[in-house]
């Protein structure tokens, strides 16, 4: 009889033992309360994606989650690498910026496949990503086209400059420059191929010049346009830095009163630029608040919340101009929301001399910056 009720005791606890088994793995993390570990993929190390940084760190404080931001130094290879590690760790989520979406299809499905996929700055409308958070890069583009004209009332020749052209978002933002300074109508579909010489009645762009994040390229690049071309006007940087890369060389060429430096991004020296009146101005995004709205969506899919996925599956960021009228409201606002980094950043530019990246580790672009919050 004891013999009996042995076995069927040891029967019940074995059912039981089965059922937790197969009882999912998100299910058994949120009944252990435990945190929901995120990633933060960038497409580069730049000054931009501090700021991103900030604002994912400050969502894994505000909601609980455990936070890794990842920043590529070396282009895709590295990214790949980041993301396979990333996904061996069972991580929960991974927001990304592709660098070369058309060519990373593998890698996003992998991501879809085995953890939960979001794209931010930059899209890849055709991967299996939950959603897109970031800006509309070609209306973007054609708000720093409409500086470009201001700049430039009475026309010129006009050099743009990117880290590359492969990311969706730096051929559309290049595109709706081209389109704007062209008075072209509105079709984020169209492509000018870089090289080619593009001008009407008033304005000539002459090339489009890539460093990939090679910061003393980028620099090189816009001293070789300044003696290449005696007749540029404007230089334009689309990516955040670019445009202190142009004004240094500028400087460094006396030509501060001849060439007009027009800014994306909110990078310290631009911002300063717009106050000395070395820059007319830049368009920003808000990398703040892409980093936190990513960790937040992630989060929320990660504890099986899709009402955060708004049906056209973009959640809209808005650009905005930034000019000596509103460059000082603007960048107290930056400075509260990221604290003392960007206040250095500022005296450093009264140098009159960008701050390249060294052997830090942390800013060099040979070399991945990686950071965890949270834990």
């Amino acid at each position: 009889m004891k013999t009996c009720r042995e076995l069927i005791r040891n029967c019940s606890l074995l059912a039981i033992i089965f059922s937790i088994s197969l009882i999912p793995a998100g299910c058994n993390k949120q009944g252990a309360s435990q945190k929901n570990d995120v990633a933060y993929v960038t497409n580069g190390i730049a000054s931009f994606w501090v700021i991103a940084e900030k604002g994912a760190e400050q969502a894994g404080e505000d909601l609980g989650v455990n936070v890794e931001v990842r920043m590529p130094p070396q282009g895709v290879t590295d990214q790949k690498r980041m993301v396979q590690e990333l996904l061996a760790q069972g991580i929960d989520g991974i927001a990304i910026s592709p660098i070369d979406p058309a060519n990373q299809n593998d890698l996003l499905k992998e991501i879809a496949d085995n953890s939960i996929l979001i794209t931010q700055d930059s899209d890849a409308p055709d991967s299996p990503r939950e959603c897109y958070i970031g800006m509309d890069n070609y209306e973007a583009g054609r708000m720093c086209g409409e500086l470009v004209k201001e700049a430039l009332p009475e026309g010129g020749e006009i050099m743009l400059f990117v880290g590359r052209l492969g990311q969706a978002n730096a051929r559309l933002r290049r595109q709706g420059v081209i389109d704007e300074v062209m008075d072209r109508s509105n079709d984020n579909t169209r492509y000018d191929e870089p090289g080619k010489v593009i001008k009407n009645e008033k304005y000539t762009i002459l090339d489009t010049r890539t460093d990939d994040f090679d910061f003393p390229q980028g620099k090189a690049n816009a001293q070789d346009a300044i003696a290449k071309y005696p007749n540029l006007k404007c230089m334009v940087g689309l990516f955040a830095y670019n445009p202190p890369l142009c004004l240094e060389a500028v400087r460094d060429a006396g030509k501060l009163d001849e060439i007009k430096i027009v800014s994306f991004d909110e990078e310290a020296a631009s911002l300063q630029g717009i106050i000395d009146g070395t820059v007319v101005g830049t368009v920003v995004q808000n990398p703040y608040q892409y980093g936190y709205e990513s960790v937040r969506v992630l989060n929320a899919l990660a504890n099986g919340d899709k009402s955060v996925i708004p049906e056209n599956k973009i959640i809209h960021i808005p650009a905005r101009k930034i000019t000596k009228e509103n460059v000082k409201e603007f960048w107290d606002e930056l400075k509260k929301l990221t604290g003392d980094t960007e206040q250095a950043a500022a005296s450093e530019t009264k140098t009159g001399k960008t701050e390249l990246p060294s052997g830090n580790e942390s800013d060099s672009p040979d070399k991945p910056k990686v950071s965890k919050s949270n834990e």
